[in-house]
């Protein structure tokens, strides 16, 4: 730099005819040595070290918001993944991409599938001894074969335009894909394409090979750098207890015998209050994490308010009861899988079974306690405080009739014909009254067989 501008200085004072040119020239070289001279003060680092999933996926772009709010001129990853979600990749990579502050990939072992095409769109990529990149088949998730062709076409598509976005060679990053792609002196038809170091290397997928990422920081003059990990927030940490299946199921009970027990007690209580919290807790840190979708939460939804339909509108138990119910499950299991529209292909079938486990073996569980808590509920010392346990016997005062006990089994004449309601007349005293359903004509003779309520019941009297 000090040469150059001690050669600026002579040209200006020997060679005045050609200094505009010259001058313009080293002052555009002295500006790209300052910028390659310009030191990285602010590194900052997290790991991608599991399956790529939708948590995952929000994992990076918290890292990615921390490392821009904290100003790093540096951003390093710590990959060791066998791939994931083609979805959850596709926006890892995008973000990549698409970040302003230059990232560094550290393959600490392996970055298979979608930890290939991760790596790729990372600026400079570094390997440790033993690593390896590639392998980015398309897999399904119930038996972990090839999926159909249309989605290697997407997965080939994404790999070679990230290649040609980082300036490595795309026609290898399609064979880590196609096992139908050969070339030569690199790779042969049949086999999908995975490198070692070494060839990683040679062609140009892999920038040097150090033992840690202290080594890379080390041999990129970089050890004095203020460097600054990604820490999980304490919000995060919360997310992710709520996620656990055995918390989820727990949450379950909750729901489900929240809702029966406020369905057999008037007016909003605090069964409906518990449910409602506990619904909240259970789908919130899925949709936050990407796998509950609008569209799931909505299918629960619907499901409570037919099992609502079929329990204060229509009598009986049908069609819209047992259509809530399936509703109500459905939205429960859907909400803890990444399945897209429905498509559960790439779903793991161990992630499958897992969440089908989890709400069946809950659901079982409530029914299982709410019958054996129910007849223990009125009990309850702080439960009678809240609701009415006990039965209002007519012996004890209670009634809600408007006669006395005296008109039981007094006879009368019809005043006005029974259809099955109408008037009748007793010891010359006019009442409201109604039939078992049967018409009794005017003047026909009747008996009372209940006064409760505001209409005697009567039947014809058999003299």
């Amino acid at each position: 730099m000090e040469f150059i501008r001690i050669l600026s200085y002579r040209i200006l004072l020997t060679m005045p005819r050609i200094q505009f040119f010259l001058l313009s020239f080293l002052i555009l070289v002295s500006v790209q040595l300052s910028a390659q001279e310009q030191k990285v003060e602010k590194v900052f680092t997290f790991k991608i070290d599991r399956d790529i999933d939708p948590a995952m996926n929000r994992r990076v772009k918290l890292a990615l918001e921390d490392a821009a709010e904290q100003k790093a001129d540096l951003i390093i990853i710590e990959m060791d993944t066998y791939g994931g979600a083609v979805n959850d990749a596709d926006d890892i990579r995008t973000m990549l991409l698409e970040s302003p502050i230059p990232v560094y990939t550290f393959i600490n072992k392996d970055a298979a599938s979608a930890g290939a095409l991760i790596s790729i769109a990372s600026d400079s990529i570094y390997m440790a001894p033993g690593a390896s990149i590639g392998a980015a088949t398309v897999v399904n998730g119930t038996d972990g074969m090839a999926a159909p062709d249309k989605y290697q076409s997407y997965m080939r598509s994404m790999m070679r335009s990230t290649a040609e976005a980082r300036g490595r060679d795309p026609k290898i990053a399609e064979a880590m894909v196609d096992e139908n792609i050969a070339i030569e002196g690199i790779t042969t038809e049949g086999s999908v394409l995975t490198f070692s170091v070494s060839e990683a290397k040679k062609y140009g997928f892999c920038e040097g090979e150090y033992a840690s990422v202290d080594a890379i920081l080390k041999a990129k003059g970089l050890e004095n750098a203020e460097i600054s990990s990604y820490e999980v927030s304490y919000t995060e940490t919360i997310i992710s207890y709520f996620l656990n299946p055995a918390i989820s199921g727990i949450l379950i009970l909750v729901i489900i015998g929240g809702i029966y027990f406020e369905l057999q007690t008037p007016g909003v209580g605090f069964p409906l209050f518990a449910s409602i919290i506990a619904t909240i807790l259970y789908f919130i840190p899925y949709y936050l994490n990407g796998l509950a979708e609008n569209w799931e939460m909505i299918v629960f939804i619907v499901g409570i308010i037919l099992l609502a339909i079929e329990l204060f509108v229509i009598p009986g138990f049908g069609i819209f009861g047992v259509m809530g119910i399936v509703c109500i499950l459905a939205g429960l299991v859907l909400g803890m899988l990444p399945n897209q529209n429905f498509d559960f292909q790439y779903v793991a079938s161990a992630d499958l079974f897992a969440a089908l486990l989890t709400v069946i073996l809950s659901s079982i569980i409530a029914v299982a306690l709410i019958f054996w808590l129910t007849p223990k509920v009125n009990e309850w010392g702080a439960f009678k405080t809240i609701t009415l346990a006990e039965t209002q016997q007519r012996s004890e005062g209670y009634t809600s009739s408007f006669y006395q006990n005296e008109l039981l089994g007094k006879v009368g004449v019809v005043h006005s014909r029974l259809r099955p309601s109408g008037r009748v007349e007793i010891d010359g005293d006019i009442y409201d009254a109604y039939s078992r359903g049967e018409f009794i004509d005017q003047g026909e003779e009747i008996i009372v067989i209940s006064t409760e309520g505001t209409s005697l019941k009567v039947k014809k009297h058999q003299a």
